[in-house]
């Protein structure tokens, strides 16, 4: 039961080329840094990455990306990584660009065992009837467009509706960081690094887990576990330096307010 690795490097030794990985993190909030850079240092390419984004230029999955060690891409934001937009501009890179909500549930459904649901996001645009282009070639040409998914209507309580089926989506490997984890791989995480680990460490058929804090088994609360161990197979403690290592992606300050002097009937 004890899931401790502790190296970084062995834990992710097995993610040979062409595996296929699902990555936690929202923007740069709660991305498994120390994982990522291990895998990049292992030289492994020509991955599929199923991201909720691909990080920044020079961090997070950005990083893979830079090395050009990324063959494909499933994400729903891509706004703040110019080498992205020029890889997949460029015909280097497949996209394949998904609704928020809809990755998140096809990431979730892969975890449950559903193969497939139907959803209201995405008819009537390119989503349900195909044509997103996939991928470029150098000449800007779309050589790979997304197919057409089947459509069905349902009767709802509104009346008639239509759908479109999604595929779920199960990763080689999952990759994820959490704020707590026991020996067992239960899993705490914080805030909105919540939004898309748990479900990243669902759909992994082999789930890695750096954890900020290691607890002994007992520790965690039940009713605070976010991530049951039964999804996670192993646990990297970081280091203090490693946990406290944390990007921001845009700062922004505003101007300090004007310092007044206040005065007294005494002081004058």
């Amino acid at each position: 039961m004890d899931k401790v690795v502790l190296s970084a490097a062995d834990a992710v030794a097995d993610i040979g080329s062409g595996s296929s990985i699902a990555v936690g993190g929202f923007g740069l909030c709660g991305i498994p840094t120390v994982l990522i850079e291990a895998l990049l240092a292992t030289g492994v390419d020509d991955l599929e990455a199923f991201s909720n984004n691909a990080g920044v230029d020079d961090a997070g999955l950005g990083l893979l990306l830079g090395a050009h060690r990324l063959r494909r891409m499933v994400a729903s934001y891509v706004g703040e990584n110019k080498e992205f937009a020029r890889q997949y501009l460029s015909g280097e890179l497949e996209v394949e660009l998904t609704p928020q909500g809809t990755l998140a549930e096809r990431m979730r459904a892969g975890g449950s065992g559903i193969p497939a649901f139907f959803t209201a996001t995405g008819v009537g645009t390119q989503v349900a009837d195909g044509g997103l282009p996939w991928r470029y070639d150098a000449d800007g040409n779309v050589v790979k467009a997304s197919p057409a998914k089947q459509t069905q209507v349902f009767e709802t309580r509104d009346g008639e509706r239509e759908f479109v089926l999604e595929e779920a989506i199960v990763a080689d490997f999952g990759l994820v960081r959490a704020r707590k984890g026991d020996r067992h791989g239960n899993l705490v995480f914080q805030r909105s690094a919540r939004n898309f680990n748990p479900l990243a460490a669902m759909c992994g058929r082999i789930t890695i887990a750096e954890v900020e804090e290691l607890v002994e088994p007992g520790e965690l609360d039940p009713d605070e576990i976010h991530t049951p161990g039964v999804f996670v197979h192993r646990v990297v403690p970081l280091t203090p330096e490693q946990a406290a290592t944390k990007r921001i992606e845009k700062r922004t300050v505003r101007p300090a307010a004007p310092t007044t002097t206040a005065t007294s009937d005494q002081e004058a």
